[in-house]
């Protein structure tokens, strides 16, 4: 089970981390991969945009939020972070956290695909004001 928190309201410019926390599967002892979607509403396509994985050798981001947005993971606490400086307004979104077991790395070509995940967050909403 996939659990994500710290979505809120934030002022253009403004900061949020995002926690996605895992049950049931240890980050210590176990490879995988998390993924972050988002969904903006008025029926806008889930994007992936970003990914780490339990070698943390690359992590992956897309283009609309790199420089901007850091994941990171924390075995002990078996949880995945998306720090999210300098939000805009177009980052509005419902943010997802997912999983894929047993792969040490993101998948390289389809990190941001939904059908690389397996498990997925109910998602946490970020509104941004401008």
């Amino acid at each position: 089970r996939l659990v994500e928190s710290g979505g809120g309201l934030v002022q253009a410019g403004g900061s949020l981390r995002l926690s996605c926390v895992a049950s049931g599967f240890t980050f210590e002892f176990d490879d995988y991969a998390i993924g972050w979607f988002r969904q903006a509403p008025a029926g806008k396509e889930r994007e992936g945009i970003s990914c780490i994985s339990s070698s943390d050798i690359r992590p992956y981001y897309a283009d609309s939020v790199k420089g901007r947005f850091t994941i990171s993971s924390d075995n002990a606490k078996n949880t995945v972070y998306l720090q999210m400086n300098s939000l805009k307004p177009e980052d509005t979104a419902v943010y997802y956290c997912a999983l894929v077991k047993a792969v040490s790395a993101c998948p390289a070509t389809a990190w941001a695909t939904i059908p690389a995940y397996n498990l997925w967050g109910q998602g946490t909403q970020v509104t941004v004001s401008s």
